[in-house]
């Protein structure tokens, strides 16, 4: 190389190196917050899974009294539901 290209190549790599420090900032500024989203996102789901967890345990109990409680007689319950059905289908 001559003295003409090193003279020039000393201006351009002392303005790339800050143009490259700007630009790796940015990118990590990008992740964080494409990090940040995901993990909201996360959150997000995981309490709509809870909540779900949550309505179908209130759901498995009330159907364990139902069908543990001695005085409740199922077979009964769902012949007249039968004959409700029946007669809706009739009308």
């Amino acid at each position: 190389m001559d003295n003409g290209t090193i003279a020039l190549m000393i201006p351009v790599l002392a303005l790339l190196i800050p143009i490259i420090a700007i630009w790796t900032q940015h990118q990590r500024k990008l992740e964080e917050i494409r990090a940040s989203t995901l993990t909201e996102s996360a959150n997000q789901i995981g309490a709509q899974a809870a909540a779900r967890a949550q309505a179908l345990e209130e759901r498995v109990r009330v159907l364990e009294a139902i069908v543990t409680d001695k005085s409740y007689d199922v077979a009964s319950q769902i012949e007249a539901l039968r004959g409700e059905a029946i007669e809706h289908r009739r009308n």
